[in-house]
């Protein structure tokens, strides 16, 4: 696969889910297309359907109509055992929520897709990949004994230890203050670049989308925008004002 091809496409992409009070029409007839190693920004306010666009991408969720290809894989119509196993091989995900298991320390937390994997020497290349955050000398400590910030980088050694091709971040600075958040961007950034993967965030923060390749602005379960420019008149003006 050459620097230019997809790596991600979606062909007119809908989402619909039942709900007490009937179908809800999440996602409208999406049609995107991201190229291998590029950084895309997804915004849009709350409710726009950014958070149900990543999960589509990552097979969390299943199109109810159209097509998801994520690294030559459909995933339209694929069983969990199928997704579980492309998502462990090539693709990263780092929440807001840090979702570590309180009973392991660092290592084992950042070894256990390595071990699903049957990579061998999983420990070692999970404490490789905790240097790289900085997190040399808290390899032996569990969540609890962690800051926020160290706890993110955790996970971000996590997402990262397969070596995944896509990273996906979904508002991956929501639970951290200002100054925690800028240094976990910059390092979200820098190891993506080091390993040439595509990286995708959602978020609702303008600055952090504008430093992407690309920005891709939603409202109403449709791309309004996809120009670059977060300011775009067509993203809704109440999340330009929660935002800033």
């Amino acid at each position: 696969m050459s620097q230019n091809d997809s790596i991600i496409k979606l062909n007119n992409v809908h989402l619909t889910l039942n709900s007490g009070a009937g179908p809800v029409h999440i996602l409208k007839g999406i049609n995107l297309d991201i190229k291998k190693g590029t950084t895309v920004g997804i915004v849009g306010p709350s409710g726009s359907g950014k958070s149900s666009l990543m999960s589509l991408m990552t097979g969390m969720e299943q199109a109810t109509e159209g097509d998801v290809i994520v690294d030559s894989l459909s995933l339209v119509g694929k069983d969990e055992d199928i997704l579980a196993k492309h998502r462990l091989g090539r693709i990263g995900i780092v929440l807001q929520a840090f979702h570590l298991i309180p009973t392991m320390t660092a290592t084992e937390n950042v070894a256990v897709p390595l071990e699903l994997a049957g990579t061998k020497q999983a420990f070692e290349r999970a404490e490789a990949e905790l240097d790289l955050v900085g997190l040399g000398h808290r390899m032996d400590h569990y969540p609890t004994q962690l800051s926020g910030g160290e706890q993110q980088r955790v996970a971000l050694a996590r997402a990262l230890a397969p070596e995944p091709p896509i990273l996906f971040g979904d508002e991956p600075t929501g639970n951290l203050d200002s100054n925690t958040g800028r240094a976990i961007i910059d390092l979200i950034f820098d190891l993506a670049e080091r390993r040439g993967s595509t990286l995708i965030i959602v978020t609702h923060d303008p600055a952090l989308a504008d430093r992407c390749d690309r920005v891709i602005s939603m409202a109403d379960g449709l791309i309004v925008d996809d120009t670059g420019d977060t300011h775009s008149p067509d993203l809704d003006r109440s999340e330009k004002t929660a935002v800033h």
